[in-house]
C-alpha cells in the first residue's frame, strides 16, 4: 500500500501523530517510492481552479496553442503538442499534450544573464483570462511546500533537512499541466499518455482530477494503481534526490497508459538552484543540477534532442 500521510501531523513535532507520520514518510521514501499527502493548506478548491484553468486553455483550437508552442524554443516552456515527448526510447512517443513554466528571474540577477534554459522566460497564453494569474499564485504555494516536504523527508531517512534551505532560492522548479486525452483508438502497446519512466528532479507533487491513470511500478514487479482526489497530493522521488542521498531514496518508474475518460494532472517538479550540487553529500564528486537536468530534458523533448 501506498502511505497516506497527514501533512499537520508531519509537519508538527506536537501533534500526538508525528511519530507515525514520519514513520510512513520513511516508509514511503525507502520502500514505495511514492505517497499521498493530504491536509496541506492548499484546499480543493484551489487545485481545481488549476485545473478548470487548464482544461479550459487545452481545449482551445490547436491553432491558437501553438502560438505558445515550446517546438519553436531552445527550452521548455509553453505548450507542448502531443508527440512531443518521448520518456521511454523503447516506446513511440507520448500522446498527452502538456503546459510547462517555471521559476522567473529577476532581469537584473546575475544568473539571468547565464541565459540557461532552464530559467527561460515563460510563454503565458492570453486565453483563457486569468491564466498566468492563477498559474503563479499555485506556483508559489506548492514551491513553499514542497521545500518544507523535502526537509520532512529528508529528516526522517536520517539525513540533515535544514541542509536544503539555501539550495533552492532559485528553485529550476518546473510546473506543467498534464493533458491525457481518451486513449487513442489507433494506440498500440507501444502508445502511452507518458511511458514508463523515473522523474528528473528531487521531488514531484502531483495534483490531480482524480480520473484514475497513473500506474507506479512495485519494487517486487508489477504495477498499482494510484488514486487521489483534488485535494490530496501523490508524492515521489526523482534521480537528483537518489543521487544526493547516496540511493537511500530511489527514484520509482510510474506511467500512464490511458483510457476512456480524459485526465488532467498537475505535476510540480521540485528541482534546486541551477549550480546545487546534488552528488552524496560528503562524496567528493560534483554533479550540478542544472547539468543532470538539461541532459535529462534534451533526452526527452523530441525538440531539444541533439
Amino acid at each position: 500500500m501506498i502511505p497516506s500521510i497527514d501533512a499537520e501531523a508531519l509537519f508538527d513535532p506536537a501533534h500526538p501523530a508525528h511519530a507515525e507520520a514520519v514513520s510512513e514518510v520513511r516508509r514511503g521514501a525507502t520502500e514505495t517510492g511514492f505517497l499521498t499527502l493530504r491536509n496541506t493548506g492548499i484546499s480543493p478548491e484551489e487545485v481545481l481552479q488549476v485545473i478548470a484553468t487548464l482544461r479550459a486553455f487545452f481545449h482551445l483550437p490547436a491553432a491558437e496553442k501553438e502560438a505558445y508552442d515550446m517546438a519553436r524554443t531552445g527550452s521548455n516552456r509553453g505548450w507542448g503538442a502531443s508527440g512531443g515527448e518521448q520518456v521511454d526510447p523503447e516506446a513511440n512517443p507520448d500522446y498527452k499534450q502538456v503546459y510547462d513554466c517555471g521559476f522567473e528571474l529577476d532581469p537584473a540577477d546575475p544568473v539571468a544573464a547565464l541565459g540557461l534554459p532552464a530559467y527561460a522566460p515563460n510563454l503565458w497564453p492570453a486565453q483563457p483570462e486569468g491564466f498566468a494569474e492563477t498559474l503563479k499564485a499555485y506556483y508559489a504555494r506548492a514551491t513553499g511546500l514542497a521545500l518544507k516536504l523535502l526537509e520532512a523527508i529528508a529528516d526522517a531517512v536520517g539525513e540533515d533537512g535544514a541542509y536544503f534551505a539555501d539550495k533552492f532560492t532559485r528553485p529550476m522548479a518546473l510546473l506543467r499541466g498534464n493533458f491525457y486525452p481518451e486513449r487513442p483508438d489507433w494506440a498500440t502497446e507501444r502508445d502511452f499518455g507518458i511511458a514508463t519512466h523515473t522523474d528528473y528532479g528531487c521531488l514531484t507533487l502531483l495534483a490531480t482530477d482524480g480520473v484514475p491513470g497513473l500506474e507506479v511500478r512495485l519494487r517486487g514487479g508489477g504495477w498499482l494503481a494510484v488514486v487521489a482526489e483534488p485535494g490530496t497530493f501523490v508524492i515521489n522521488f526523482g534521480e537528483m534526490l537518489e543521487m544526493w542521498t547516496g540511493g537511500r531514496i530511489v527514484a520509482t518508474p510510474h506511467r500512464v497508459k490511458g483510457s476512456d475518460q480524459e485526465r488532467i494532472s498537475v505535476p510540480l517538479f521540485f528541482n534546486p538552484n541551477h549550480n546545487a550540487n546534488v552528488a552524496p553529500e560528503g562524496s567528493a564528486k560534483v554533479i550540478r543540477a542544472v547539468d543532470h537536468l538539461q541532459k535529462r530534458f534534451n533526452e526527452t523533448y523530441l525538440h531539444l534532442k541533439k
